[in-house]
């Protein structure tokens, strides 16, 4: 088995190329997803966050009104943290819950960790690669706006809650360009799978992408 964490700043792309990746044979593991299943209703981490922000950010049904919250944790960087605290514990432990269940079951598999706060929590021990998904912060700015409705000033907003892109390329190992067509990023993906499916040890890689040196 060989570990990869990828990460990138909101609206850079890292689903896309998750999906990529996902598509090629590669184990996601994904911490958004796990984020969202450690949050349902009643569960501890639940519990938690309405005993901090209390019921104004649940729906009626008791369920998280996941963009008020959003709304007020990118506004106030304290509450932010103190949401982090109660989330990020109970998705380290499923996600290793994950890892063990792989490790055990495929042994020459491509596990990517799927991370968007992978540099800010220093999560990369034990990664043989950390791939960044980057786009120019102009670019970010207006996906982020034309994605979620958001004015420039709220998508700034949201993307200075986060560590800089170009920050972020400084502890990168592998850089993935999604600033240009779908079929670049693809391309990419693709080389990246097939560098890690032949550094897992696969002897057979159903990915042929010609050059497997990933852009830098």
């Amino acid at each position: 088995m060989i570990l990869a964490g990828l990460t990138g700043g909101i609206a850079s792309g890292k689903s896309t190329v998750s999906g990529f990746l996902h598509a090629a044979g590669a184990v996601i593991i994904d911490a958004d997803q796990i984020s969202r299943q450690v949050t349902e209703r009643g569960k501890p981490a639940w519990q938690s966050i309405r005993r901090l922000f209390g019921d104004t950010v649940l729906f009626p049904d008791g369920t998280l009104d996941r963009a008020k919250l959003g709304r007020i944790v990118f506004s106030d960087a304290t509450l932010r943290r103190g949401l982090e605290q109660i989330i990020h514990p109970c998705v380290q432990a499923e996600m290793d819950t994950q890892l063990t269940h792989v490790a055990q079951n495929a042994p020459e598999a491509v596990v990517i960790l799927d991370i968007p706060l992978l540099f800010e929590t220093g999560r990369t021990e034990g990664m043989a690669e950390t791939i960044l998904v980057d786009v120019p912060e102009d670019v970010q700015c207006h996906r982020l706006m034309q994605r979620d409705g958001y004015s420039r000033q709220e998508a700034r907003k949201r993307m200075a809650s986060q560590m800089p892109l170009a920050e972020k390329r400084k502890h990168a190992t592998i850089i993935i360009d999604n600033s240009g067509d779908l079929s670049d990023t693809k391309a990419q993906a693709l080389r990246v799978f097939h560098l890690l499916a032949r550094k897992a040890g696969q002897s057979k890689i159903s990915v042929s992408c010609g050059d497997d040196t990933p852009k830098k």
